[in-house]
């Protein structure tokens, strides 16, 4: 059931079976123990270690190599079988550690779980394990305790609850255990209940236990955390494909040589040597360990931007994002409210430039910002609002001058203000000492604070002389009452307004112009308070502290806003610029989050849907218009999930924020889950692929930008890399159309592809960004690999190569000169680092790129020749890759028609952009 909290508390407790004075007793607690199961949320479907590396050793280019190595070995050939199983487990163990770290989503989950709690049980209090709750429990609450298990409050006693992790709201709720009514209240509206998980902030209660485990709020979440079903990066989607047609060439070739070779009656042991050196050569046995490395490379480079990477997977994938849906509050505006506006009898103030400043700076005889309130009024309006407030000023360090605000975000702009006008509240209290107070509450929307006034008119301040002058003339001059609030509800109990120094009765025309201008006000998007006062002539009753709220005069309004982050507005302008569309999620007003939209360049003017609109749409009817809205108002965390899904299905690939408990599926769900490092649950953490440091919109599109940059380079070095798998592949086939023997051993395969290859194609993954990385729209999810020309590149760069190598070879291996193979082996691997060079970029020439600008490439390609040497040179390198040493000369031609690669990349590049200018 989960509409306990409509029923009253008689209701709840005859359904569950349990008395309010007793409680359950012990037997009936065991027999619900036994039926319903423990108190703890249980992890389900969760791979075993020995599952994921059975995964990794299965893939499919792992197997062609599994199998070479077996064949090797059968054939006596041990350290070709050693050399490819070296690489096998290397490859299986780097995708062991990068999955395994990913199957964590639900350990901080479980940290919210409770270890003992207090019960009634028999009429009596014990002490028990909270995996012992059953459902009809009573549980006593008390401040700095979690919630047990999900309850419905039977006494409350100033009892207030922080349910942020849970709704987002950051206020603590304040319980009522009276029912409510309404169907499907949200969460954060339903006073009478308390949930698992969450923070008791004050006072204390007694609730009866509803639901326990995964029957719980916290349990509902845990659930979906472990089905929603995460969709498979576009890279990983890519490497599949990959893997499969490598696979399916290379079993389709070494089909294809063995029974041609075995046709022109070859040998059976030299056919299988020859089909082990195909298979070898059709794949990149250093691509996974490449693109690992790389993703860790840029998951560093991001940690430097403000964003870290929890998830390799995510640094590529965030370059293929085209929807960011964002949070407002904290990530496109400085979660810092500031007072904006003050409006005194309808005289307006804007202080939008004065007040704000990243820091508050108090420096002594700074009187420029007091002339701003020379007038009266308004010094009494800041001075009311600092006064009636509990938040306070702290200092950052005695040294550097600089404070911050300490409580409530609305109470700290007030108290902000103030001091920033040159009424600091610390001085402000010394003159005008707290006596009484009245506490704000969500009924009477407003709080009141009582304050002795001083006996000598130079112990005031100068700006608020106007105030004790006046109560001097009216006799009522002992103390003074300021009242802060929601306008209407300081409206209700007021009589007067303070005009000209002076209180006038507030007149119908004096209320229309107040209510005129918190109109203004909210439709800018503020939050608005008002400040009235009322002077005393004796100190209030105890106990009758409400009589105080009465025949107030009212002195002015105050709007205040969370400021957009400045540095947003230019990150919004590049997302739009590179074909991302960035979406603001907020629990806000729709008003506000319009206001904060526009000013940030989110599209304000499409539809803005609610958090009742969403409840109201299925998944499908939220498709047919999520295309139209860039802002979802009034909307709690569940709803994230929807959104999510409805954007997937529109096949785009989406970012979503998110910080509370409650936030975790959709985060897991969403391509990039992004979590809040400042204001972020341990939950939502554990949940995201990447985590903002800064909790900054401007962060995201700083980590989408590298993300881009590093598929580029991704792309970059496969090209490279199956280029000269090409070139390997085409050297293998074509030589027995010449009537040649093998002209590449299989260890001499793997040297190209794992060390002449692997340091280039590594330093690869530096390459600085293309100049229109974020002026292009993201790749498309569908994109092949092969994408943009690259499947053609890989075959003409591939099949040129293993001409020049080939046709040198042949020359040499048709005049009888015994380093023939050393020529092909050499002249090849001298192709590849020509080759590395020319694919630095697929449009710009490397002489426009500069030779310096990728400097780890250069110093790979130097020590690549130099190593290249040592095998043709070195006689112990000779003997272990059968290497025979080049002459002078040979070792000249064979450097020289390696360039060839070069020139023919770089000439292609060329009729590129020539294509470009002229269309």
């Amino acid at each position: 059931m989960s509409n306990w909290y409509t029923l009253d508390v008689a209701d709840v407790l005859k359904q569950l079976g349990t008395d309010a004075t007793q409680g359950l007793n012990d037997a009936e607690a065991a027999r619900r123990l036994a039926e319903q199961g423990p108190n703890e949320l249980i992890e389900q479907g969760s791979k075993s270690p020995w599952l994921i590396l059975w995964e990794q050793l299965t893939a499919t280019m792992i197997v062609i190599l599994i199998v070479a190595a077996v064949v090797s070995a059968a054939l006596g050939d041990y350290k070709d079988a050693v050399a490819i199983l070296a690489i096998v487990m290397l490859n299986a163990v780097l995708g062991f550690v990068q999955e395994y770290r990913a199957e964590k989503a639900m350990a901080a989950l479980k940290k919210l779980a409770v270890p003992t709690v207090k019960v009634r049980r028999s009429g009596h209090v014990q002490e028990i394990s909270a995996r012992e709750l059953v459902p009809g429990d009573l549980v006593l609450l008390e401040a700095g305790n979690l919630v047990p298990a999900d309850g419905r409050l039977l006494e409350c006693f100033n009892l207030r609850i922080q349910e942020a992790a849970l709704t987002g709201e950051s206020e603590p709720v304040e319980k009522d255990p009276h029912a409510l009514s309404g169907a499907d209240l949200p969460l954060g509206e339903r006073r009478n209940m308390a949930y698992m998980g969450t923070v008791i902030t004050y006072g204390r209660g007694q609730a009866v236990i509803t639901e326990t485990g995964m029957d719980t709020e916290l349990g509902r979440i845990a659930t979906m955390i472990q089905t929603v079903g995460r969709e498979p990066t576009p890279l990983q989607r890519r490497l599949d494909q990959l893997g499969r047609g490598l696979a399916i060439a290379a079993l389709a070739l070494v089909g294809v040589i063995f029974v041609l070779g075995l046709l022109r009656g070859g040998e059976v042991k030299l056919m299988l040597l020859t089909a082990i050196s195909m298979a070898v050569a059709a794949v990149p046995e250093g691509l996974p360990a490449v693109v690992t490395i790389t993703l860790a490379l840029g998951s560093q480079r991001m940690l430097k931007r403000r964003a870290l990477i929890r998830k390799l997977a995510a640094v590529e994938t965030l370059g293929s994002v085209t929807v960011i849906c964002s949070d407002k509050t904290g990530t496109l505006t400085e979660n810092r409210m500031t007072v904006t506006v003050l409006d005194v009898a309808g005289h307006r103030v804007d202080l939008t430039e004065q007040l704000r400043r990243d820091a508050l700076v108090l420096e002594p005889g700074d009187e420029g910002p007091s002339r701003l309130i020379a007038q009266p009024g308004l010094a009494l309006l800041l001075a009311g609002g600092a006064l009636c407030n509990d938040a306070f000023l702290e200092s950052d360090s005695p040294q550097s001058g600089r404070f911050h605000a300490v409580g409530d975000p609305t109470e700290g702009a007030l108290v902000v203000a103030a001091a920033r006008l040159g009424l600091r509240k610390d001085e402000l209290e010394r003159i005008f000492p707290r006596m009484a107070e009245v506490p704000f509450d969500s009924e009477r929307k407003r709080m009141t604070t009582v304050h002795p006034c001083p006996t000598f008119q130079s112990q005031i301040p100068k700006p608020l002389e106007a105030i004790l002058d006046w109560s001097l003339k009216t006799g009522r001059s002992s103390y003074i009452a300021f009242t802060k609030g929601a306008v209407d509800s300081l409206m209700d109990v007021s009589s007067a307004v303070w005009v000209n120094e002076q209180a006038e009765p507030l007149s119908e025309m004096w209320r229309k112009r107040i209510f005129a201008s918190h109109e203004r006000l909210a439709q800018s998007g503020m939050r608005v308070l008002g400040v009235a006062f009322r002077l005393l002539e004796s100190p209030p009753v105890e106990g009758h502290e409400g009589t105080l709220e009465r025949n107030l005069i009212f002195v002015g309004l105050v709007g205040m806003i969370d400021p957009p982050r400045p540095e947003v507005k230019d990150a919004v302008q590049i997302c739009k610029t590179a074909g991302i569309r960035p979406v603001m999620i907020t629990g806000d007003h729709p008003l506000t989050a319009q206001h904060i939209a526009r000013e940030l360049g989110i599209d304000a003017e499409g539809r803005i849907l609610t958090g009742q609109d969403l409840t109201r749409l299925s998944v499908k009817e939220l498709e047919d218009v999520v295309e139209e809205v860039a802002i979802y108002a009034r909307v709690s965390p569940e709803h994230k999930l929807k959104i999510v899904q409805a954007l997937q299905n529109r096949k785009h690939i989406v970012a979503m924020t998110g910080d509370g408990v409650n936030d975790a599926p959709a985060l897991r769900k969403a391509n990039i889950g992004i979590a809040m490092g400042i204001t972020g649950t341990d939950v939502a953490k554990e949940a995201a692929d990447m985590i903002l440091l800064d909790d900054n919109f401007a962060t995201i599109v700083a980590a989408v930008e590298e993300g881009r940059i590093i598929y580029d380079n991704i792309r970059k070095f496969i090209k490279f890399l199956l280029s000269t798998n090409s070139a390997e592949l085409w050297v293998m086939l074509l030589a027995p159309f010449l009537g040649m023997p093998l002209p590449l051993l299989p260890l001499q395969i793997l040297w190209m592809n794992l060390v002449t290859d692997g340091l280039p194609a590594l330093a690869l993954s530096v390459e600085p960004a293309e100049r229109d990385t974020m002026r292009r729209p993201p790749s498309l999810p569908t994109e092949s690999i092969f994408g943009r020309g690259m499947g053609r590149d890989v075959v003409w760069v591939g099949l040129l190569v293993s001409l020049v190598s080939l046709g040198l070879g042949y020359w040499y291996w048709s005049t009888a000169r015994i380093n023939w193979q050393t020529m092909v082996f050499t002249t090849l691997t001298f192709s590849q680092m020509a080759t590395v060079l020319a694919v630095r970029s697929e449009r710009d020439s490397l002489f426009r790129i500069g030779l310096l600008t990728n400097k780890p490439l250069l110093g790979a390609v130097a020590l690549m020749v130099v190593l290249q040497l040592a095998v043709v040179y070195v006689p112990f390198l000779q003997g272990f890759l059968m290497t025979t040493a080049l002459s002078a000369g040979d070792l000249a031609l064979s450097l020289a028609l390696s360039t060839v690669a070069f020139w023919s990349v770089e000439l292609e590049k060329w009729l590129i952009r020539l294509r470009e200018s002229a269309g």
